[in-house]
């Protein structure tokens, strides 16, 4: 059987190898580097994708090096609280705290340890550029040497980023999705604590708007947007409100243009788009890195399949999903940040009584994502199923542990008839379900998932 190969070992390629790897399928992984890159970038996911990492084998060890994130505070341009959002650290639906703060090396480092342990699987190949991919053959250059590879390949996944290589190979093209902002991103690590609640602070100013968050111990991130044509600002300028005289140490100063991109298709043959290859999304609702583990996730089951039918299905499902959440960024953005136009003043007035509206709490803090379309029958269908705490085989567990890799079947009471002899049957019973949790959700129906925990149908039993 030939080789899957993914080019980019960012997260989203990395965890898209563990996956087939898990499902028996061998991969090559090709990056232009051989270790991962030192920098903090994304440093938000939420519980959706955590519970992606716990597939991957890794949730534990992540956890303990990262912290949860206890909601969003919204400030005027003096720092003053127009309102507050606070989230709890305790478990969300799918099992982990909602939102939970990180530094990518170390998500990296995690990953890179994993990969490695699959052993055979997974040949990593690092110092080297892809230069011309098909569905069957991908061509690489050495670029200590330039000696040039070619090898078979049984698909293509390109997680090689937004300026992807193996996006311009297939011809794809980025649709602008009308978002384009210069922001400095800072990242640093103090002499001392600062006043950090232990959320996200934004500051919603149209004269600067700016993002400030903890990540771990002492180690903070400031976003600063810039305005069009503004040159370089002075940082100690910009950091003087929140360290106030404290010291700081620069990691990283960074200045990036936020855009709204989706390509305008995902696949040419067997060669597929993932994660920031595929779409880029401003960061005001923390959602880039976990939309590209989603894409694997939806992927790597659908490839370890073979079926056609599921591979066509992937960027019908994952594509208008991905859209929803940059147009919400979007939105987000705009509202807390006020915009750059005249009418600026003017709509962080409105923002400032908007917020303070009864319900709002319960949607900035929201973390479920909207439901895939087009899948199977059913309201339910397209959603996510809760993972809440079981006792599997005589001890506590997650439920995922008990559906393994494959379709499994939730039901309440006996077996369903219509139940399809290939799937992992599991009766929800008291004894499996101590609190409750899974018997509230499955209201009586007995519940299809697909192998990445999405309903594919409820019935009655």
């Amino acid at each position: 059987m030939d080789r899957v190969v993914v080019v980019g070992a960012g997260p989203v390629g990395v965890a898209a190898a563990i996956l087939l790897a898990r499902r028996g399928v061998p991969c090559l992984v090709i990056d232009r580097y051989a270790e991962p890159y030192p920098l903090p970038r994304a440093v938000h996911l939420d519980d959706e994708a955590v519970r992606i990492l716990q597939e991957l084998g890794v949730a534990e060890e992540f956890l303990r090096v990262s912290r949860p994130g206890l909601g969003l505070r919204l400030l005027d341009g003096r720092h003053r609280v127009m309102a507050e959002f606070r989230r709890g650290t305790a478990a969300g639906p799918h099992g982990y705290p909602q939102a939970n703060m990180f530094d990518q090396p170390d998500l990296e480092r995690l990953l890179r340890a994993r990969m490695a342990r699959l052993g055979p699987l997974v040949e990593f190949v690092g110092g080297a550029e892809v230069f011309a991919v098909s569905s069957s053959i991908v061509r690489y250059r050495m670029m200590e040497n330039g000696t040039e590879h070619a090898v078979p390949a049984s698909a293509v996944l390109g997680c090689d980023g937004a300026n992807s290589t193996v996006r311009g190979l297939i011809g794809a093209r980025l649709e602008d999705l009308g978002f384009a902002e210069r922001w400095l991103v800072v990242d640093g690590v103090c002499d001392a604590d600062l006043d950090a609640w232990g959320g996200v602070h934004q500051v919603c100013d149209p004269r600067r708007a700016a993002t400030f968050m903890q990540l771990g111990p002492r180690r903070y991130r400031w976003e600063f947007r810039l305005f069009d044509g503004e040159p370089d600002p002075d940082l100690d300028v910009l950091l003087a409100p929140w360290l106030r005289g404290t010291g700081v140490r620069i990691v990283r100063r960074a200045e990036y243009t936020f855009r709204a991109n989706i390509a305008d298709r995902w696949r040419s043959g067997r060669v597929f788009l993932l994660g920031d290859a595929a779409h880029q999304t401003p960061p005001f609702i923390g959602q880039g890195l976990g939309a590209g583990l989603r894409d694997a996730y939806n992927l790597a089951w659908k490839l370890a399949d073979g079926a056609d039918d599921l591979l066509d299905s992937y960027e019908r499902e994952r594509a208008p999903h991905v859209r929803a959440q940059i147009r919400l960024a979007i939105v987000a953005g705009w509202a807390m940040t006020g915009g750059q136009d005249r009418a600026a003043a003017v709509r962080r007035v409105i923002l400032g009584a908007i917020w303070r509206l009864p319900g709002l709490k319960g949607l900035a803090l929201r973390s479920t994502s909207p439901p895939l379309r087009g899948v199977g029958r059913g309201r339910r269908a397209g959603t996510l199923a809760p993972q809440p705490p079981i006792v599997w085989e005589g001890r506590p567990a997650r439920l995922d542990e008990a559906l393994g890799d494959g379709w499994a079947v939730l039901h309440p009471g006996p077996p369903p008839r219509w139940s399809d002899g290939g799937h992992r049957l599991i009766r929800v019973t008291p004894a499996l379900d101590p609190t409750g949790a899974l018997r509230r959700w499955l209201r009586g129906r007995a519940v299809v998932l697909r192998p990445d925990r999405v309903v594919h149908q409820a019935r009655r039993s």
